[in-house]
């Protein structure tokens, strides 16, 4: 037997020493496939080293986030709100997809209703200055500035409510509340960091809702969601020469969460809503398969990761200021501070690494954040009703941790729309709105130890917004 076939190799591991997170968010590990007889005193081997294994030195890859809106929320749950930015969402109870906002509004909803929207979002975001520092011993990352990393994607939501009893209602919520794609070029030269990463969850959500007195109401639900994350990016192979290889991530789960509610009606004109959705911890189990590894080909290790996705309380208002306005306005905070750092693990050997290993340790550090909205209905027409608003959305993300796969900033939501009521039971809504997002910097850099940077830094400021057009069709019958 070869003394470099695979019996023959183990894996050795070197991690950073220093506890603290690191700024550029991503401790991660130099995975090195070495021969079970290589001597060095146990010293491992260097890039200069002129005997190296067959599959040798890869450089692990991180499990990153995918992002939209603040963190990898999506607020698009509905088109009727999104005229306004979604202020007030909380007490609007409009129609059916109130089961996602505050199901407690369903009391608000006579007989039967169905609701449908579809969401069409295009993110643009563009590195605009810097660019990747040549790694040590020569190994540069070439190639250019990626392009437009956004894509369009298309969102669907759907509900249905019945009220089957004077005082009760339930209802049925499908929708996807996190998720987004981002794809670079393929020769960027921050292929190293991310080439493309997409995530996507669909969320179902039954719910049920009380009136308690003609003035307080109740709703409560429970949420099966499901998770997909794909990634994929360059790796760098440590060889003499140094080699570039490509590495694919796949894993989903699937987890239970719960939401409670409440609306008050403070006076004919006036009422306030206030919603609280719980947590998710999700362990993505999948994947991960590095391709073109001299002397093995593809090289394929099961992997987990836990990733929790954030807690979030809001409190909305409506006022009827008169028989042709109503003015709205929310307040949501989230708990983004729940994610600090995802290890990604290997659940199985293969020629890359052993079962049990950390490959990666991706720090995400974020903080909690918060957004605020206002908003306005003007009912032009008895059957036309024109929605403006606008909303302020801070980041969790900080810079010192900002990367490729999350380019995250604070941004300011202008909005507009209109509610079109086609029939008696039908009405038709829509809306346009924009997200001015601020230019943020980044310094991503990517391998520690003996190989400190040898992936490169991506070093520069991201410029983005967002455009979002939607239509939703509503039936009550």
């Amino acid at each position: 037997m070869s003394r470099w076939t695979r019996p023959a190799a183990r894996a050795l591991y070197t991690r950073s020493a220093d506890p603290e997170p690191r700024a550029a968010g991503n401790d991660a590990v130099v995975c090195i496939l070495a021969p079970a007889d290589m001597g060095g005193g146990g010293g491992g081997m260097g890039l200069s080293g002129k005997r190296m294994p067959v599959a040798a030195a890869i450089a692990a890859v991180v499990l990153p986030a995918v992002a939209q809106g603040s963190g990898f929320h999506l607020m698009t749950q509905n088109a009727s709100g999104l005229g306004n930015a979604y202020a007030g969402h909380t007490a609007a109870a409009e129609d059916a997809s109130t089961i996602y906002y505050n199901p407690a509004g369903l009391t608000r909803l006579p007989g039967r209703q169905a609701s449908a929207a579809l969401h069409a979002i295009r993110p643009s975001r563009e590195f605009a200055t810097g660019g990747a520092s040549a790694a040590p011993a020569g190994l540069a990352s070439p190639g250019g500035n990626g392009g437009d990393s956004g894509d369009l994607a298309a969102v669907p939501n759907a509900y249905f409510s019945w009220q089957f009893d004077p005082r009760w209602w339930m209802g049925v919520g499908i929708s996807v509340p996190f998720g987004l794609k981002t794809e670079y070029e393929p020769g960027w030269f921050g292929r190293f960091q991310s080439r493309r990463s997409e995530v996507k969850t669909v969320d179902i959500n039954p719910s049920v809702a009380v009136k308690l007195t003609e003035a307080v109401s109740l709703g409560f639900g429970v949420s099966y969601q499901k998770a997909e994350v794909r990634i994929e990016r360059s790796v760098l192979l440590l060889l003499v020469p140094p080699a570039e290889s490509f590495a694919r991530i796949k894993a989903d789960d699937g987890r239970f969460g719960w939401n409670a509610e409440a609306m008050f009606d403070l006076s004919p004109a006036t009422r306030i809503g206030v919603s609280y959705r719980s947590s998710m911890e999700h362990t993505l189990t999948g994947t991960i398969a590095f391709s073109s590894v001299p002397g093995v080909g593809t090289a394929v290790n099961t992997v987990s990761a836990k990733l929790e996705f954030p807690d979030a309380f809001s409190w909305g208002i409506a006022h009827q200021l008169s028989p042709r306005w109503e003015l709205l306005g929310d307040v949501t905070y989230t708990r983004w501070s729940r994610i600090k750092a995802v290890p990604l693990v290997t659940t199985s050997a293969s020629a890359v690494a052993g079962a049990g290993a950390v490959l990666d340790t991706f720090n995400f550090q974020f903080k909690d954040s918060y957004r605020v909205g206002v908003g306005a209905n003007w009912k032009w027409r008895d059957d036309f009703t024109v929605k403006l608003g606008v909303a302020y959305d801070r980041t969790p993300v900080v810079d010192a941790f900002r990367t490729v796969t999350l380019p995250d900033a604070d941004r300011t939501l202008v909005a507009i729309g209109g509610k079109y009521r086609v029939s008696k039971q039908a009405t038709l809504d829509f809306g346009y709105l924009h997200m001015f997002m601020k230019d943020v910097p980044i310094n991503q850099s990517r391998g520690l130890g003996a190989v400190a940077g040898a992936q490169g830094n991506v070093i520069g400021r991201y410029e983005a917004d967002v455009n979002i057009v939607s239509a939703q069709f509503t039936y009550r019958f």
